[in-house]
């Protein structure tokens, strides 16, 4: 099925829709916004891709960092204090859209707070880019997908079952969906690919694939697009040496356009008949092929723990009451309950007192 974003198509045997994954490389400056923009756009990508956030909204104050965060940083610091730090605010995003209309390329951001990031979002974007830290998050799939804008979906740190979950709360609301396999970690090892994971998944759903790639370079993206990809998302940055969590993991200006013209290449031979595995063969990447279970790798496992959400008291919860839902929120980290229990905690009553912005355990309630 042919899924429209803006003005491109996507589907397999389409061009792929490459995404430019500015995400918090502008490091909170909006000029340094406007020009990866601009590098993206020189770059060929079709789509330039930003975070929309506000800290105190996604995780708790104490919640601790991923450790390539910290390693990329070159600090530890909390979640919190690193993410405030690389906000941009809905006015900026609202001139950034301008921007990108202007420059002649598609603006998308990941909204990462339930629900007025995605109602933001919504207005402004032509789809709807969840990440992978949400992908076990039901209340926001189900919430984005009603919509009725196109989904696309990473899949980082899961296994097939919960995939099959996310899928199963999206599509009966909204069959445009888009499925990226992802390894969550900043740069993935090639031997943490598993690029045969996103087939595994589009044999299984039947649904457009594509991949995001954290991986140094640009060949496993390229390896991707040979398989059939439809969608390739890869950060990009202006400085690899720049202060932040994901410069380091990013291509600069001219690796991405390298990607691109790549990625187009790549198209030109699969269309003359050229076989995948020649080409897939000449990449020299065998190692990230891997075994084509969909699962998390183990340094995922440990990510996962920040990266994705937990149930949350939105206010200080007095010993003996009764939960109602404008009592909790869902932020990182993901050590708590699952967000898709939500309904299963309202209703309860407490055990004891439950601070704002303290993980919520079912220990806790009666």
């Amino acid at each position: 099925m042919e899924i429209k974003i803006k003005n491109k198509l996507v589907d397999k045997g389409l061009p792929c829709f490459i995404i430019a994954e500015a995400g918090v490389n502008h490091n909170g400056d909006f000029e340094l916004a406007k020009k990866l923009v601009d590098a993206a756009k020189k770059a060929g990508a079709d789509a330039v891709k930003f975070q929309t956030f506000k800290a105190e909204n996604i995780v708790t104050p104490k919640a601790e960092q991923a450790k390539y965060q910290t390693k990329n940083i070159g600090k530890k610091e909390s979640q919190y204090a690193m993410l405030k730090k690389l906000e941009l605010s809905y006015s900026d995003f609202e001139k950034l859209k301008e921007y990108c209309d202007k420059a002649g390329i598609i603006f998308l951001s990941t909204p990462h707070s339930f629900k007025e990031d995605i109602d933001f979002v919504a207005r402004i974007c032509p789809a709807i880019k969840i990440a992978s830290g949400d992908l076990t998050n039901l209340p926001i799939l189900e919430y984005a997908a009603k919509k009725n804008l196109p989904i696309i979906l990473s899949t980082g740190m899961a296994n097939l079952k919960e995939v099959k979950e996310a899928v199963e709360t999206i599509l009966p609301i909204n069959k445009e969906l888009i499925l990226l396999h992802c390894t969550t970690n900043y740069p993935t090892k090639v031997s943490e690919v598993n690029l045969l994971a996103m087939k595994t998944m589009e044999k299984e759903f039947g649904l457009p694939i594509g991949y995001s790639d954290h991986t140094e370079g640009i060949k496993i993206s390229l390896a991707a697009v040979a398989l059939g990809a439809c969608v390739i998302e890869k950060h990009f940055t202006l400085d690899k040496n720049m202060p932040g969590p994901d410069h380091k993991a990013s291509l600069e200006t001219g690796e991405l356009k390298e990607m691109a013209e790549g990625i187009r290449n790549i198209e030109k031979r699969l269309s003359a008949g050229e076989n995948p595995e020649t080409i897939i063969k000449q990449l020299d990447v065998s190692e990230a092929m891997g075994d084509g279970i969909k699962k998390p790798n183990p340094s995922e496992i440990e990510v996962a723990k920040v990266a994705r959400k937990s149930i949350i008291a939105a206010k200080n919860i007095e010993k003996g009451a009764e939960i109602k839902e404008d009592m909790l929120q869902i932020k990182r980290p993901g050590t708590g309950i699952k967000p898709k229990f939500i309904n299963k905690i309202t209703g309860k009553k407490t055990r004891k007192e439950i601070k704002k912005d303290e993980l919520i355990q079912f220990e806790d309630l009666l």
